[in-house]
């Protein structure tokens, strides 16, 4: 499962005792507001860091809840209206959260000394690229729409209002009781009729049109042309056969997740998500720039959303005959800029060296484990022991630490009454995990939380048993860096083909630590045959679990396992330090730049504030985060930050 998602933090070193002696001047700066916590490691990270949310979790979105529209629009309002909070009451709420220690993050590969840096200062300074399966880096350049001369007019888009297309929509997908919807043709001419007539069968397939004089005035008449049938497949009455059935198009997207772009794109298109496909989502913060495939929408639709959507651009668009699909892709590059750098030239150069030839521990981001003081892997190892009223306690329970405020006053209800009717009242925001868990509870009783728990989409529940198994993982992986170091022992996993086979003693010498894998527990794995292999069963006696025995009476909870490569070494990396005066200004072009014709930002030669620029491509199911990690040793929760910023710049 890919994943390119990034804490939205910043890391610093800590800071001077004149730096804390400053704090009341520092506060008084626009660019931040900052607050001193310490950790355990003596170390401190400085954070910038916005609310967090359950989408920081890897993949937590691929699957869409339904709900009725205006339902969806009063959720996102009151989800948005609660994001932004005291700088100084949310650092304290951080202090219940998890330190990478907390799960197995305790190692660097690198010998150099760590220096300061903040990142995602702007969104603008995260920037994505896929990597598709052939190896093509996914780039918008070029708005232009493949020439058809089925496509309707530019008119054809634009001549229906929106009162117009609602109804239209509402009779297309037989949501009321009307049989037609009649359009009263305002400047009546032939012409105007014919364009009105194309806008109503190219936008809504399915139905019919026909003219029809009342009161010496001029309608066009929608109507169905097959009754019910018509509504299997609205789109195939009026789709070419010679055209590809999927619209393959480049999406770039600023500060929304995949999902979240899918949504805003469904809505305004008037169609479901599930007709879009992608290869795999995408983090909110930053700039990203993927490839998507729609059914059976033409590009000329697609490109007038380029006019009316904030923040989105579509482009090189072209017709194929299959959708896309998760995990096809060879990963994602990444350009990042880490501002405000306190690094020696020779500090960074080290840095970068060790990153591009020996490269960083593969661990999962602290992303996949959750932001409050119950992490997600808790809830996945109670699944695991089939204990379903811990994992119902989990998840309701109250917590200290930061959540939305309509979340505290539900877990409040919840642990004085256990009626999930009356917790439900305290939540606006009905899709989140707890309210689903909630209906569930309405829906299947007290007694029945297995299928009370199954409300919550597939891949939301699965993310729990697979937040255990990176649990698991990054701490065997730490023990056997610490036992082994880096290089490749006797008793260790390689690959061969999809195979996993263990080194042994004559043959250790053909491989390096980049061949070594370990394996996420399961079924259908092998261990370590070393001291890990051991401590791989100890951890999971010590949880109530058999090694032995992964398999679930559920069956989409048993766990086959797979194996995780321990070193990942990035590709195609670059670096270079840049001097800058103005916080606020971009330090390269996008792609948006370029199409747009910006030029390159204009640096000085000796700003007061030095930034690294760094890029490099990762394969999938790896976590930038952990390459920033190593380059700046440092730890990048969100508990261990001496300063906290939520007034972003862009």
């Amino acid at each position: 499962m890919e994943t390119v998602e990034l804490n939205s933090v910043s890391l610093k070193r800590p800071r001077s005792e004149d730096d804390v002696a400053n704090a009341d001047e520092i506060k008084r700066q626009k660019i931040s507001e900052k607050s001193k916590m310490g950790n355990n490691s003596g170390q401190s990270v400085e954070t910038v860091a916005e609310q967090p949310d359950k989408s920081l979790l890897e993949d937590t979105k691929n699957e869409i809840i339904p709900n009725e529209e205006s339902e969806e629009q009063e959720e996102e309002e009151l989800e948005d209206s609660d994001e932004d909070g005291d700088p100084e009451s949310f650092a304290d709420m951080m202090k219940h959260g998890l330190t990478e220690s907390d799960v197995g993050i305790t190692k660097f590969v690198s010998s150099h000394k760590g220096f300061s840096g903040i990142l995602k200062e702007r969104y603008s300074d995260f920037v994505v690229h896929e990597i598709g399966k052939d190896g093509r880096v996914s780039h918008l350049d070029d708005f232009s729409v493949p020439v058809d001369d089925e496509d309707p007019s530019e008119e054809t888009l634009t001549v229906l209002s929106e009162e117009d297309k609602q109804r239209l929509e509402e009779l297309q997908l037989l949501k009321n009781k009307e049989t037609s919807v009649a359009i009263e043709v305002i400047e009546d001419t032939k012409e105007k009729r014919t364009v009105i007539h194309q806008a109503v069968k190219s936008l809504f397939p399915g139905l019919e049109t026909k003219t029809e004089d009342r009161d010496g005035k001029k309608y066009i008449i929608a109507y169905h042309a097959a009754g019910k049938k018509a509504l299997a497949n609205p789109r195939k009455h009026s789709w070419p056969k010679s055209r590809g059935s999927y619209c393959h198009f480049v999406l770039y997207k600023e500060n929304k997740d995949t999902m979240d772009a899918i949504n805003v794109l469904s809505k305004f298109l008037r169609v479901k998500p599930n007709i879009f496909s992608y290869m795999g989502t995408k983090d909110k913060r930053a700039i990203t720039v993927q490839e998507i495939a729609v059914l059976r929408i033409t590009a000329q639709r697609l490109a007038h959303l380029n006019k009316c959507l904030m923040n989105f651009k579509l482009g090189n668009f072209s017709y194929k005959n299959h959708p896309l699909k998760l995990g096809e892709l060879q990963g994602n590059h990444f350009t990042v800029v880490l501002r405000n750098i306190t690094g020696t030239d020779e500090q960074i150069e080290q840095a970068m060296h060790s990153l591009r030839e020996i490269g960083f521990i593969n661990y999962y981001g602290m992303q996949r484990f959750g932001t409050t003081a119950v992490p997600t892997y808790q809830i996945g190892r109670a699944i695991l022991q089939n204990n379903w009223n811990e994992v119902m306690d989990l998840i309701l329970k109250p917590r200290p630490g930061a959540e939305k405020g309509y979340l505290v006053k539900c877990r409040e209800e919840w642990a004085k009454t256990k009626d999930p009717a009356a917790a439900l009242k305290k939540l606006p925001v009905k899709r989140c995990v707890e309210g689903q868990l909630l209906r569930g509870l309405l829906k299947y009783g007290m007694k029945n939380i297995i299928s009370a728990f199954g409300i919550i989409p597939r891949n939301n529940r699965l993310m729990y048993i697979h937040s255990y198994q990176s649990y698991v993982w990054n701490n065997m992986v730490s023990k056997r860096i610490e036992e082994y170091g880096l290089r490749a022992v006797p008793g260790d996993l390689t690959l061969k083909g999809a195979t996993a086979v263990h080194i042994e003693e004559g043959d250790v010498d053909n491989y390096t630590i980049h061949d070594v894998v370990m394996p996420l527990p399961g079924f259908d794995v092998i261990y370590p045959k070393h001291k890990i292999g051991e401590a791989y069963k100890e951890m999971l006696v010590a949880d109530n679990l058999d090694i032995n025995n992964m398999r679930h009476k559920i069956r989409d909870y048993s766990l086959s396992g797979a194996y995780r490569k321990i070193i990942i070494r990035p590709q195609n990396v670059n670096w270079e330090v840049v001097a800058y005066d103005d916080p606020r200004i971009p330090l390269f072009t996008t792609d948006l730049d370029k199409l747009e014709g910006k030029p390159l930002p204009v640096l000085p030669t000796n700003g007061k504030f030095r930034a690294l620029k760094m890029e490099f491509s990762l394969p999938p199911s790896t976590y930038a985060t952990m390459a920033i990690r190593e380059v700046l040793k440092m730890d990048t929760s969100i508990k261990n930050q001496t300063q906290l910023n939520t007034t972003w710049l862009r």
